[in-house]
């Protein structure tokens, strides 16, 4: 029975280990400021832009005049990339500077939409928008990124280990943060995986330290046959825009 309890014990903390891992992982991929995390009734979510990778866009034109620049004080639809050209794909959206994730902040929030625009197509040296937009601000460091796809894991607890963990992709980007599971976009998101079964309690806390700074941390406790593991982890999120 010992080593049956122990194996038991073993097999949940390896669950609970991977799940975190998977979230950290992800995370580290996420657009800058764009981690919020709330709580809907018992369920607790996650969500968070994720980036396929960026580059440097010209901001200048060459000495001999040639290039094309992205306009800061007009419309633009496409731009030089400064260096090699990252993947992009059907679906992709490029952002400049994204600064806020609250809906109620409408100014530089990927979210909303003012600094994101739908990727079109691109060659080996410029990228071209499906329309012309006008992004609020220029990167101080003449950066974008590229997001493929809003993420939510949602985590709904239940007493005796009978809650779920799952991560779900895919679905429309939305100014509001998604909080219900089984309704609105999540309920009709091409990919909900089930990340960790026999999920007894799980919390998701994230606070901004600094200007370009925030602390994640994750708990998540996981019940099977008696026996109860509970893991926590903290993770620094890199909100350099």
């Amino acid at each position: 029975e010992g080593y049956i309890d122990a194996a038991r014990r073993a097999e949940l903390s390896d669950l609970a280990d991977t799940a975190l891992r998977r979230m950290t992982r992800d995370v580290r991929t996420a657009l800058p400021n764009s981690l919020r995390a709330t709580l809907s009734g018992n369920v607790h979510y996650l969500e968070y832009l994720q980036t396929g990778g960026g580059g440097r866009y010209r901001a200048e034109v060459a000495g001999d005049g040639s290039g094309n620049l992205l306009d800061f004080t007009a419309a633009d639809a496409s731009f030089d990339v400064i260096g090699p050209m990252p993947t992009l794909a059907a679906g992709n959206s490029i952002v400049v500077y994204n600064l806020n994730a609250d809906p109620a902040i409408t100014t530089s929030n990927a979210y909303v939409g003012d600094n994101r625009a739908s990727y079109s197509s691109n060659t080996a040296t410029t990228i071209t928008l499906t329309a012309a937009t006008l992004f609020p601000f220029a990167s101080p460091g003449k950066r974008f990124q590229i997001v493929q796809t809003p993420v939510t894991y949602a985590c709904d607890p239940l007493p005796g280990g009978t809650g779920e963990l799952r991560r779900v992709s895919g679905y429309a980007i939305q100014a509001a943060q998604p909080n219900a599971i089984n309704a609105g976009p999540l309920s009709t998101a091409p990919v909900n995986a089930l990340l960790a079964r026999n999920v007894r309690s799980c919390a998701f806390s994230y606070a901004v330290v600094s200007q370009r700074t925030g602390v994640l941390a994750l708990s998540l406790q996981l019940e099977s046959g008696g026996e109860s593991v509970r893991l926590f982890q903290q993770v620094h999120v890199n909100n350099v825009p």
